[in-house]
C-alpha cells in the first residue's frame, strides 16, 4: 500500500476514534465508563503512534515525498514544520481549550465547584504542561538548526556521486523521524499529565483542529483548480 492511501485510511480511522471518544460519558461516573474511556484514549495514542511508524518506514525510501507531501492540502503544507505540525501547537491548543472552557464555567469554579474538564486545570498541571512546553521549545529549535545545517550543505549534492546524495537523504530522513518523535512524544507528555477526562478532550480538540485544516485546505484547493 502507497503511504497515500495508508494515510487516507489512517484519516478515516482518527475520525472514528474521535467519534467514539466523542460518545464516552465525560465525566466517567463508573468505573467500567473510566475504563471504557481510558481505552479509546490508548487507543488515540497508539493511533498516532502507528502512523508516525509507516511514516518513518515510507521516508527512509523517499524523504523527499515527506516534503512535498502530496496526499496533503496547500493549507496544511504551509503550516508544516519539518513535514508535519509543529509540536508547541500543542500547548497553545491545551490553553485555548482551558480558557474557553474556564469561561463558560466560571461560577461553578469560583463556588468551587470542579468540573474536571480541561477549565479546571490544577496550579500544579498549569506549571507542568509550561515547563513541558519550554522543553519542547528547545528541541523544536535544536532540529530546526539540524535542517538549517542540512540546507546550507545543499549545494554540495549538486556534482556528487549517487552514494553521496543517498547520504544526504539518509541524513535529510534522520531529521525529519527527529521531528516526528517529538510530536509523538508531546502528545503523549500531555496526555499523562492530564487526567483522564480532561486528555480525551485535548485528543478530540486536536483532532478537530487537523479535520478543520484539512476540510478548510480541500476547499480553498478546488477553488484554485481552473
Amino acid at each position: 500500500m502507497s503511504f497515500h492511501r495508508f494515510y487516507e485510511t489512517w484519516f478515516d480511522e482518527l475520525r472514528r476514534l474521535v467519534q467514539q471518544l466523542r460518545q464516552a460519558p465525560v465525566p466517567p461516573a463508573t468505573e467500567e465508563q473510566r475504563s471504557l474511556l481510558r481505552q479509546l484514549v490508548g487507543k488515540a495514542v497508539a493511533h498516532y503512534a502507528e502512523y508516525y511508524r509507516s511514516k518513518a518506514a515510507a521516508a527512509r525510501g523517499d524523504v523527499l515525498a515527506f516534503f512535498a507531501a502530496p496526499w496533503t492540502t496547500t493549507l496544511e503544507r504551509s503550516l508544516h514544520w519539518i513535514g508535519g505540525w509543529r509540536p508547541t501547537t500543542a500547548f497553545h491548543l491545551v490553553y485555548t481549550e482551558s480558557s474557553i472552557m474556564f469561561e463558560s464555567h466560571v461560577v461553578d469554579i469560583l463556588q468551587g465547584h470542579h468540573t474536571g474538564d480541561l477549565g479546571d486545570l490544577s496550579p500544579g498541571q498549569f506549571r507542568r504542561v509550561s515547563e513541558l512546553q519550554i522543553e519542547t521549545v528547545q528541541l523544536e529549535n535544536d532540529i530546526t538548526d539540524q535542517l538549517c545545517d542540512w540546507q546550507d550543505e545543499a549545494t554540495d549534492i549538486v556534482g556528487i556521486k549517487c552514494a553521496g546524495v543517498e547520504v544526504k537523504m539518509e541524513k535529510l530522513s534522520a531529521i525529519l523521524e527527529k521531528a516526528d518523535d517529538l510530536r509523538l512524544r508531546t502528545i503523549k507528555s500531555l496526555v499523562e499529565l492530564l487526567t483522564l477526562q480532561q486528555a480525551a478532550e485535548f485528543l478530540v480538540a486536536a483532532a478537530d483542529l487537523q479535520f478543520g485544516i484539512r476540510a478548510w485546505g480541500v476547499h480553498q484547493d478546488r477553488r484554485r483548480r481552473p
